[in-house]
């Protein structure tokens, strides 16, 4: 199956945060990385005293349950030193399921597809990027044109 995550971090050195969490992503047994956006810079949504993000979308095939990918991604959090401290808190990285082909689901533990990602333009530009035509493992979207949201490059 195809999965869509997202990505984001803000401290200590955000790009090698995002580097080391694609390489552990492609490591989880039966996921292979097929794609990677570019990395956009964000402010940050909710709680503002902190540094910007850096955001990217990744594509992954999988035979992992959505819960065991779930497992596996807050795994690779704590791994890269992730400490959950406060909602919206700055953090080494971030990896949220965002989309899982064929496959929904609204509980406390698991939401896919992810319930605000359709708000947030720093998911919405590198998703559009990954899918142009607007439509990822069934789920139209638009991409919010926003100055907020820079592109800086590849990781």
């Amino acid at each position: 199956m195809r999965a869509v995550l997202g990505l984001g971090a803000n401290l200590g050195d955000p790009l090698a945060a995002l580097r080391s969490a694609v390489d552990a992503l492609g490591l989880l047994p039966h996921t292979a990385v097929t794609a990677v956006s570019s990395v956009y810079q964000t402010a940050p949504v909710g709680y503002a005293d902190q540094p910007d993000f850096y955001n990217i979308v990744v594509t992954v095939d999988t035979s992992l349950t959505p819960h065991a990918l779930l497992g596996g991604c807050l795994g690779i959090e704590a791994a890269l030193g992730r400490v959950r401290t406060f909602r919206n808190a700055p953090r080494v990285v971030d990896i949220d399921l965002l989309l899982y082909e064929g496959y929904t689901e609204a509980t406390e533990e698991l939401t896919v597809p992810h319930p605000r990602m359709m708000e947030r333009a720093f998911v919405l530009v590198p998703l559009s990027e990954v899918f142009p035509a607007g439509e990822a493992l069934g789920t139209r979207f638009e991409a919010i044109a926003t100055p907020d949201v820079r592109r800086i490059g590849e990781l």
